[in-house]
């Protein structure tokens, strides 16, 4: 290797090393040290223990752990497939040239920004059973005579979290998809105009084939948001009534910081990273590997 080789490899290295060390910190000592505690018994005090696979088989015949699986399932097929359609459809209109539609996109995506704490918040006082905004409209135009607890009610409670969510993430759902959209040259769609396509037939023949990597992508974002959630349930529910509301993150908190079982909180944290790496690794299996990829055709 000559010396100019050389000096540029020790000059890329030096420029690598301090965010390799940031990730290794951050990131992989974490995911370590959680692998080594899924197989311990620590109380946050004392000396932990190494038990080998009794955090494991606790889980399995943990009721709740189970519970909060399957609500966590819920969540996801409840509310990112209904958010999804309801951002093609938006991101289709503003996309087309009418007047004032840079207000709408910034109507629609606004509520993205605003921190999950906050969002939870402003829905909890609008479910509120007694003064909530919800309630009121609804015994005023004569559709309720008694009010519904919407976040106390074990029918009601994850169906309002999930509605919020969907509130929440259809504003960023909508710009991923108008980036897809607007990628996708007018020439097509011309050209099959004068072949004789309707709207629907250019939709399915040209525009939903040309914008699935965006939605594959969206796809991929609400199963990490719908398995990653924490603050909008914690703040609205947290977790009930009862186990109504208790997915698998608000279930790993519990586990951890409030009944102090931290072997088991790192068993189920492990099982939930293995499972959307391959959730995630499927996906973009199927997508050829294109999940989020933009094209540009000529």
């Amino acid at each position: 290797m000559s010396k100019v080789n050389r000096g540029r490899g020790v000059l890329i290295a030096l420029f690598l090393a301090p965010s390799l060390l940031v990730f290794t910190i951050y990131r992989i000592i974490p995911i370590v040290w959680n692998v080594v505690l899924s197989f311990q018994r620590w109380k946050l005090i004392g000396i932990p223990r190494f038990v080998g696979f009794s955090n494991y088989l606790a889980l399995s015949q943990d009721p709740v752990f189970w519970e909060s699986f399957r609500n966590t399932l819920y969540y996801f097929f409840g509310g990112t497939p209904i958010a999804i359609g309801a951002a093609v459809v938006l991101s289709l209109l503003v996309n087309k040239p009418l007047k004032g539609r840079n207000i709408y996109r910034a109507l629609i995506f606004l509520p993205y920004p605003i921190t999950p704490v906050a969002i939870a918040i402003i829905w909890k006082w609008l479910y509120d059973e007694k003064v909530g905004l919800i309630n009121y409209v609804l015994r005023s135009l004569g559709l309720l005579r008694e009010s519904i607890g919407f976040l106390s009610s074990f029918t009601w409670a994850l169906p309002s979290v999930i509605f919020t969510t969907i509130w929440q993430s259809l504003g960023y759902y909508v710009i991923l998809l108008l980036a897809g959209l607007q990628t996708i040259p007018d020439e097509l769609y011309e050209a099959a105009e004068i072949d004789g396509a309707t709207g629907m037939r250019k939709f399915q023949w040209i525009t939903l084939p040309l914008l699935k990597p965006s939605l594959f992508l969206c796809f991929i974002v609400g199963i990490m948001n719908s398995f990653t959630t924490f603050d909008v349930i914690y703040v609205m529910t947290n977790g009930g009534p009862g186990n109504a509301t208790e997915i698998l993150v608000t279930y790993i908190y519990k586990k951890a910081f409030t009944f102090n079982e931290i072997g088991p909180a790192a068993a189920m944290t492990l099982i939930l990273f293995l499972f959307l790496l391959v959730v995630t690794m499927v996906s973009n299996k199927i997508s050829g590997g294109e999940a989020g990829g933009v094209h540009y055709y000529e």
